[in-house]
């Protein structure tokens, strides 16, 4: 009704908007479920899934703003004369911007709160989308108010609006293929792990750490040495108190695999030397 080639594209930002919150709400549902005997390490990759679905839509639709914004600037350069954007296209960008960065600020705020990848991404789904309006109010107000020869700015600003909208898409979907291939956690997370490790008296040399995330929670196998002399009921005390600490560090979910050796005689007088040691 406004006319305005920016404007039709961020109503084609928002459609998507509709699109990957119904994607959110059916995943992140299935990714809560506890593991069962198809799942061992529960369904928390489901949303790692919802995360790379949103940015592939997020990257299609971006491509897809992009390409018929460049069109209609092509045709406009070949001669082509473009219709002007009417005040109503104006109007309800203004209101786009305000509604849509209220909802990112409590998609965010949720996000965080339920630590949901899935949940965060689609909050910056919506961020795209105020971006999107704020180059779409810019094109179409520079469209009206500078006359016949600067309604080219409606295009252009939606082709701005594009890049925005695939930069996110490609923030989103890199942390996903890293996940999918199974990427260890940073080196930051990890020493953590071994410094937890060696927090604990008679704990010594952790090794074959291997570390990957699992949706919204970690999953941590690590090999560890104590006395060979000690009994077995103290032992597991001790691992599973190692356990415990992970978990209430790192979140109830954590899945933690620990595996217990006899202290070697070659290690005695080196204990805790094997940082980032992962062999």
């Amino acid at each position: 009704m406004g006319h305005s080639a920016a404007m039709l594209a961020d109503a084609v930002h928002s459609l998507s908007d509709f699109a990957t919150d119904i994607i959110v709400i059916v995943f992140v549902r299935i990714s809560s479920k506890p593991e069962d005997e198809g799942h061992d390490y529960g369904h928390g990759k489901y949303e790692t899934l919802a995360t790379a679905i949103i940015g592939l839509i997020l990257l299609f639709v971006g491509f897809g703003i992009f390409w018929n914004g460049a069109l209609s600037i092509y045709h406009f350069l070949q001669g082509d004369s473009l219709q002007e954007p009417g005040m109503l296209a104006l109007i309800a960008a203004l209101v786009s911007i305000i509604f849509k960065e209220a909802l990112y600020h409590y998609t965010i705020f949720e996000g965080k709160k339920l630590n949901s990848q899935a949940v965060m991404a689609n909050a910056w789904h919506h961020r795209s989308d105020t971006l999107s309006s704020i180059g779409t109010a810019l094109g179409i107000g520079g469209a009206i108010l500078l006359g016949s020869h600067w309604r080219v700015l409606d295009p252009i600003a939606a082709v701005i609006v594009s890049f925005f909208i695939m930069k996110v898409a490609v923030r989103m979907l890199i942390p996903c293929v890293e996940e999918l291939l199974e990427k260890s956690l940073p080196a930051e997370v990890e020493n953590k792990i071994q410094e937890v490790i060696l927090s604990f008296p008679g704990v010594s040399s952790p090794h074959h750490l291997r570390t990957r995330r699992i949706g919204s929670y970690y999953a941590i196998e690590v090999h560890v040495r104590m006395d060979g002399k000690i009994r077995l009921e103290v032992a597991h005390s001790t691992a599973t108190a190692i356990e415990n600490k992970l978990k209430e560090l790192f979140g109830k979910n954590t899945l933690v695999n620990i595996h217990v050796e006899p202290v070697k005689e070659d290690d005695e007088g080196t204990e805790g030397s094997c940082f980032n040691c992962k062999s």
